[in-house]
Protein backbone atom coordinates (compact mmCIF):
# COMPACT_ATOMS: atom_id res chain seq x y z
CA UNK A 1 0.00 0.00 0.00
CA UNK A 2 2.96 2.63 0.68
CA UNK A 3 4.04 2.10 -2.63
CA UNK A 4 0.79 3.24 -4.31
CA UNK A 5 0.36 6.39 -2.99
CA UNK A 6 0.47 9.12 -5.30
CA UNK A 7 2.38 12.34 -4.91
CA UNK A 8 0.95 15.86 -4.12
CA UNK A 9 0.91 17.52 -7.42
CA UNK A 10 3.26 20.58 -7.13
CA UNK A 11 1.48 23.93 -6.53
CA UNK A 12 2.92 26.55 -9.61
CA UNK A 13 2.80 29.73 -9.03
CA UNK A 14 0.09 30.36 -11.42
CA UNK A 15 -2.57 28.06 -10.08
CA UNK A 16 -2.09 29.46 -6.67
CA UNK A 17 -4.94 31.58 -5.76
CA UNK A 18 -2.74 33.49 -3.16
CA UNK A 19 -0.28 34.50 -6.32
CA UNK A 20 -3.69 35.85 -7.63
CA UNK A 21 -4.48 37.81 -5.16
CA UNK A 22 -0.87 38.66 -4.29
CA UNK A 23 -0.54 40.13 -8.15
CA UNK A 24 -3.56 41.68 -8.13
CA UNK A 25 -2.81 43.88 -5.11
CA UNK A 26 0.62 44.87 -7.02
CA UNK A 27 -1.24 45.96 -10.07
CA UNK A 28 -3.55 48.07 -8.21
CA UNK A 29 -0.51 49.61 -6.46
CA UNK A 30 1.83 49.73 -9.04
CA UNK A 31 -0.40 50.45 -12.23
CA UNK A 32 0.43 54.06 -12.70
CA UNK A 33 4.47 53.85 -12.22
CA UNK A 34 4.81 51.06 -14.87
CA UNK A 35 2.30 52.18 -17.79
CA UNK A 36 3.79 55.94 -17.06
CA UNK A 37 7.49 54.36 -17.93
CA UNK A 38 6.27 52.28 -20.17
CA UNK A 39 4.35 54.79 -22.25
CA UNK A 40 7.37 57.33 -21.79
CA UNK A 41 9.82 54.82 -23.26
CA UNK A 42 7.25 53.30 -26.47
CA UNK A 43 6.14 56.49 -27.19
CA UNK A 44 2.96 54.17 -28.61
CA UNK A 45 -0.28 54.01 -26.22
CA UNK A 46 -0.70 50.15 -27.68
CA UNK A 47 2.80 49.40 -27.39
CA UNK A 48 2.72 50.44 -23.67
CA UNK A 49 -0.21 48.40 -22.96
CA UNK A 50 1.25 45.11 -24.47
CA UNK A 51 4.45 46.28 -22.20
CA UNK A 52 2.32 46.67 -19.31
CA UNK A 53 0.64 43.42 -19.50
CA UNK A 54 3.74 41.64 -19.99
CA UNK A 55 5.22 43.18 -17.31
CA UNK A 56 2.69 42.07 -14.62
CA UNK A 57 2.06 38.81 -16.34
CA UNK A 58 5.61 38.06 -15.77
CA UNK A 59 5.69 38.92 -11.99
CA UNK A 60 2.65 36.30 -11.44
CA UNK A 61 4.05 33.58 -13.38
CA UNK A 62 7.43 34.24 -11.92
CA UNK A 63 6.57 35.35 -7.92
CA UNK A 64 9.84 37.25 -7.64
CA UNK A 65 10.83 36.47 -3.93
CA UNK A 66 10.73 40.65 -2.88
CA UNK A 67 11.95 41.22 0.52
CA UNK A 68 10.05 44.71 0.61
CA UNK A 69 8.37 47.25 -1.07
CA UNK A 70 11.01 49.11 -2.34
CA UNK A 71 12.89 45.72 -3.70
CA UNK A 72 9.39 44.97 -5.69
CA UNK A 73 9.48 48.83 -7.10
CA UNK A 74 13.13 48.05 -8.16
CA UNK A 75 12.17 45.23 -9.86
CA UNK A 76 8.71 46.54 -11.40
CA UNK A 77 10.84 49.35 -12.78
CA UNK A 78 13.78 47.42 -14.03
CA UNK A 79 11.57 44.49 -16.03
CA UNK A 80 9.13 47.72 -17.41
CA UNK A 81 12.45 49.09 -18.98
CA UNK A 82 13.47 45.93 -20.22
CA UNK A 83 10.52 44.86 -21.84
CA UNK A 84 9.82 48.51 -23.52
CA UNK A 85 13.48 48.51 -24.53
CA UNK A 86 12.83 45.06 -26.18
CA UNK A 87 9.41 46.31 -28.07
CA UNK A 88 11.52 49.40 -28.97
CA UNK A 89 14.18 47.41 -30.86
CA UNK A 90 11.25 44.09 -31.85
CA UNK A 91 11.83 43.33 -35.14
CA UNK A 92 8.28 44.49 -36.32
CA UNK A 93 9.52 48.18 -35.13
CA UNK A 94 12.73 47.99 -36.90
CA UNK A 95 11.38 46.25 -40.55
CA UNK A 96 8.26 46.46 -41.15
CA UNK A 97 7.56 49.50 -43.60
CA UNK A 98 4.28 49.73 -45.56
CA UNK A 99 4.06 48.91 -49.30
CA UNK A 100 2.56 51.49 -50.57
CA UNK A 101 1.60 55.31 -49.29
CA UNK A 102 -2.00 54.70 -48.17
CA UNK A 103 -0.75 51.75 -46.14
CA UNK A 104 1.64 53.95 -43.54
CA UNK A 105 -0.85 54.25 -41.31
CA UNK A 106 -1.34 50.73 -40.86
CA UNK A 107 2.65 51.15 -39.84
CA UNK A 108 2.28 54.55 -37.58
CA UNK A 109 1.53 54.10 -34.05
CA UNK A 110 -1.73 55.48 -32.80
CA UNK A 111 -1.82 59.05 -31.71
CA UNK A 112 -3.17 59.77 -28.58
CA UNK A 113 -3.95 62.79 -26.53
CA UNK A 114 -3.67 64.09 -22.99
CA UNK A 115 -5.97 66.51 -21.23
CA UNK A 116 -4.35 70.13 -22.16
CA UNK A 117 -2.04 70.75 -25.19
CA UNK A 118 0.68 71.79 -22.22
CA UNK A 119 0.78 68.06 -21.27
CA UNK A 120 0.67 66.75 -24.96
CA UNK A 121 3.99 68.99 -25.63
CA UNK A 122 5.53 68.05 -22.15
CA UNK A 123 4.84 64.27 -22.90
CA UNK A 124 6.13 65.01 -26.58
CA UNK A 125 9.35 66.42 -25.18
CA UNK A 126 10.07 64.14 -22.37
CA UNK A 127 9.45 61.03 -25.12
CA UNK A 128 11.77 62.88 -27.21
CA UNK A 129 15.07 62.51 -24.80
CA UNK A 130 17.31 59.72 -24.95
CA UNK A 131 16.75 56.48 -23.27
CA UNK A 132 18.88 57.07 -20.39
CA UNK A 133 17.86 60.69 -19.45
CA UNK A 134 13.92 59.61 -20.21
CA UNK A 135 13.87 57.10 -17.40
CA UNK A 136 15.62 59.15 -14.86
CA UNK A 137 13.05 62.10 -15.74
CA UNK A 138 9.91 59.95 -15.80
CA UNK A 139 11.33 59.09 -12.42
CA UNK A 140 12.40 61.81 -10.38
CA UNK A 141 9.39 64.05 -11.91
CA UNK A 142 6.35 61.58 -12.46
CA UNK A 143 7.11 59.18 -10.04
CA UNK A 144 8.42 61.22 -6.98
CA UNK A 145 11.65 59.15 -6.47
CA UNK A 146 14.56 60.24 -4.81
CA UNK A 147 18.01 60.79 -6.22
CA UNK A 148 19.23 57.76 -4.17
CA UNK A 149 16.53 55.58 -4.95
CA UNK A 150 16.87 56.17 -8.71
CA UNK A 151 19.98 55.41 -8.50
CA UNK A 152 20.01 52.21 -6.49
CA UNK A 153 17.04 50.74 -8.91
CA UNK A 154 19.30 51.56 -12.22
CA UNK A 155 22.45 50.76 -10.63
CA UNK A 156 23.98 54.04 -11.00
CA UNK A 157 26.22 56.31 -8.94
CA UNK A 158 24.27 59.15 -7.40
CA UNK A 159 26.41 61.64 -9.06
CA UNK A 160 25.29 59.88 -12.30
CA UNK A 161 21.53 60.19 -11.92
CA UNK A 162 22.30 64.00 -10.88
CA UNK A 163 24.51 64.60 -14.35
CA UNK A 164 21.67 62.98 -16.20
CA UNK A 165 18.87 64.86 -14.44
CA UNK A 166 20.41 67.92 -14.68
CA UNK A 167 21.03 67.52 -18.45
CA UNK A 168 17.79 66.06 -19.09
CA UNK A 169 16.40 69.22 -17.47
CA UNK A 170 18.52 71.42 -20.42
CA UNK A 171 17.33 69.16 -23.19
CA UNK A 172 13.78 70.01 -21.93
CA UNK A 173 14.19 73.70 -21.46
CA UNK A 174 15.32 73.75 -24.73
CA UNK A 175 12.50 72.07 -26.60
CA UNK A 176 9.95 73.44 -24.01
CA UNK A 177 11.28 77.19 -23.94
CA UNK A 178 8.18 78.44 -25.73
CA UNK A 179 5.56 77.47 -23.17
CA UNK A 180 6.80 79.79 -20.47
Amino acid sequence: MAGSAQPAPAVTPDASPSGARDTRAVVERYQQLVYGLALSHTRCKGDADDVFQEVFLTYHRKQPNCHDEGHRQAWLITTTLTIARRENTSSWRTRVVPLAPEDAEMVRPEVFHFATETQDAVFQAVSQLPESYRAVIHLFYFDDLPVARIAAVLGLEEGAVKMRLSRGRGLLRDQLGDLR
